[in-house]
Order: C-alpha cells, then structure tokens, then sequence
C-alpha cells in the first residue's frame, strides 16, 4: 500500500479588519470582541499553510510544481490582500471576519482551485499572529 503524501506550502498575505456586528451598539461590540473592535481597525500580516494531497506523478517526481501550488496560494488569497476586510470584501460586509470566517473562506477558494487539478485541500493553518492560529480541514 502507497502511503498518502501531502505537500505543504505557505504565504504571507497583509490585510486589516475590525470586529464588529453592525447590528450591535458600540458598547455591545467592544464588550464582546474588546480591542479587536476599532473604528480605525487594525492590520495583520497573516501566514497562510496549505496541505495538499494528491498523486505523485511517476515521471516528475512530484504531487504538484510548487511554481504552481504558489500560483494558486496567491491567487486563494488575492481577494483579500492589502484590504479593509468589511469595507472592501463583499464576503465580509456583514461577517465579522475573525480568522476562523478567514479560514474558510481560503479554505473553500483553495479547494475550489485545486479540485480543478483533481487534488485535494487536506487542511490550511492561517496564523494571525505567532499564538493565534485556526486550523482548517476537510
């Protein structure tokens, strides 16, 4: 029996946010979120690693080019670089967009693309900060 393989792959990414339902008044929103609910928000540098399972091609040796699984880390993460997540994603106007909401969102857009390739997205893990990390698997 072939044992599974994954290869894993991981990208940095920059965007900002602030934590907040709409509906709620201010003081409900610093109460439940604290300081992560900021009118001016806050930005991260978060660090995005993929988990591929798939096939090893007999001639190339490999599941996939990295020069490709990189191609489609960034494109995953495209929709959200360098943006204000609830003013400028349409995902989270009204989704509070918390790592966990993050990380399934470039779960979903990860798969998507390489399903397309006949892969699979085991799992990402998106660091938002060196201690704060959400796993994500299928």
């Amino acid at each position: 029996m072939t044992p599974a393989l994954q290869l894993s792959r991981a990208l940095y990414f920059d965007c900002a946010h602030s934590y907040q339902v709409k509906s709620w008044t201010q003081d409900e929103n610093l109460k439940e979120f604290g300081a992560c609910f900021s009118p001016v928000g806050h930005g991260h540098t978060y660090r995005l690693e993929a988990f591929v399972e798939g096939p090893v091609d007999p001639v190339s040796g490999m599941i996939l080019n990295l020069r490709d699984l990189d191609d489609l880390l960034k494109l995953s993460v495209t929709p959200l670089q360098g943006k204000f997540l609830d003013r400028e994603v349409p995902e989270f106007l009204e989704k509070v967009p918390t790592t966990e909401n993050i990380a399934l969102f470039l779960f979903e857009k990860l798969a998507a693309l390489l399903t397309e390739k006949k892969l699979k997205l085991c799992r990402i893990r998106l660091f938002e900060t060196e201690d704060l990390w959400v796993d994500c698997q299928s």
